[in-house]
């Protein structure tokens, strides 16, 4: 009878261990075999361990459970539990973060752009929560750089250029729209092809970005005038974060802190890399005169008007304004 006992004791506990394991499934672009995905897979081996198996994620770089939409719609219907989100998607979950990348606003001073995302984090993390997401943490993806087939020497020479944008992007759209370039709404795996077909004859995006997606083999001239700042956020479904008890989400937080901090070193880094080996492999650099910085404060002016209230709150820029 002990005996008997004894084995249903043991299946109970084994039965509650289980129950008690919690698992993201999450979908990311960064490709496997980049530092940011490296560091991603040691945070989770370190979660796991420092939970003992409590908390697990499970990671799908390169895109292999689609665009960042493609992600965003699985963990809504439950297929995955977290992303990494940038731009128009982070926008999409919450339409105020995007003042981060008001076009025209930091230039090269990036260090000023990070200070602010990080004020403003708590804001963000607040509004997140109320959408049914709990923000891990947000990542420095970078500078954003125009690059283009065209040579485009100053900032009225890129009207009519056609350009990339994510489809259904509001800032991007307004910010082309003001500038009198052409709109071609593609996916992003998409763009790479059409910028050798000639669909598409310039693209925006970190130097980093730029060499991984492989558009430096197509494009000959690089904007030395960053367009805006790039920034991502670390989602996970706050329902499935909640299952999770409150001395093992302590845990997660802390050593994500300690990873993120990690690839945001590394992604400046690699952004600095990056922007050396487009110039090494021949890209023209361009630089624009004090005058064209006039005329993107103008346009930074018309775009702040167009979506203040719809892509973005009242409050949002504000508090926005005040940190610059």
């Amino acid at each position: 009878m002990q005996f008997i006992n004894l084995i249903i004791i043991l299946i109970v506990t084994t039965l509650s261990f289980s129950v008690s394991g919690v698992t993201f499934k999450v979908g990311l672009l960064a490709p496997e075999g980049t530092s940011w995905a490296l560091n991603l897979k040691r945070m989770a081996k370190e979660i796991k361990k420092s939970t003992n198996g409590r908390v697990k994620f499970k990671l799908y770089y390169g895109g292999a459970q689609g665009d960042e939409p493609d992600v965003l719609r699985k963990i809504r219907v439950g297929q995955l539990q977290g992303g990494i989100f940038t731009g128009k998607t982070l926008g999409d979950i919450n339409g105020d973060v995007r003042v981060l990348e008001i076009p025209f606003t930091f230039f090269e001073k990036r260090e000023k752009a990070y200070g602010v995302m990080m004020k403003m984090a708590p804001y963000f993390n607040q509004q997140f929560t109320q959408k049914g997401f709990f923000n891990l943490g947000f990542f420095e993806i970078g500078l954003v750089y125009f690059v283009s087939k065209k040579k485009t020497p100053d900032i009225n020479s890129l009207q009519g250029v056609k350009i990339w944008s994510w489809e259904g992007d509001p800032l991007v759209a307004s910010l082309i729209n003001t500038m009198k370039l052409v709109s071609v709404p593609l996916a992003l795996p998409d763009v790479l092809s059409s910028l050798s077909t000639g669909i598409v004859e310039a693209a925006y995006a970190p130097p980093l970005a730029i060499l991984a997606l492989q558009w430096n083999n197509k494009i000959k001239y690089l904007l030395d005038f960053p367009l805006a700042y790039s920034t991502g956020a670390f989602l996970i479904d706050s329902k499935k974060w909640n299952k999770v008890k409150e001395q093992d989400r302590k845990l997660v937080e802390k050593i994500s802190r300690k990873f993120f901090q990690q690839i945001n070193k590394d992604n400046v880094q690699e952004n600095l890399d990056a922007l050396a080996a487009l110039k090494g492999a021949g890209i023209e650099f361009i630089k624009f005169s004090q005058e064209d910085q006039k005329i993107s404060s103008d346009l930074r002016g018309t775009i702040i008007k167009q979506l203040t209230g719809k892509l973005f709150s009242s409050e949002a820029y504000r508090r926005f304004n005040s940190h610059l």
